[in-house]
């Protein structure tokens, strides 16, 4: 599950990234400005939409558990 997450937030990443490049690289091409950006933002919005969706399904089933934070301390 620990490597399921860290490659997520790796891709999250690198979409953002890749958002924040197609943003940056201006209207060189016509029309690639928003096309790669909604694509690469559409990417960032699934992948996180199915990171959350792996995480319910692994505590649903008790593969992880909630460990609190501890009150006083």
């Amino acid at each position: 599950m620990n490597i399921l997450i860290g490659v997520s937030f790796a891709v999250i990443l690198a979409a953002l990234a890749w958002a924040g490049v197609a943003m940056l690289r201006g209207g060189r091409k016509e029309g690639s400005k928003g096309g790669d950006m909604m694509r690469a933002l559409a990417v960032r919005i699934a992948v996180s939409v199915l990171l959350f969706a792996c995480i319910v399904i692994a505590w649903s089933l008790g593969w992880i558990h909630p460990t609190g934070i501890p009150v006083g301390r």
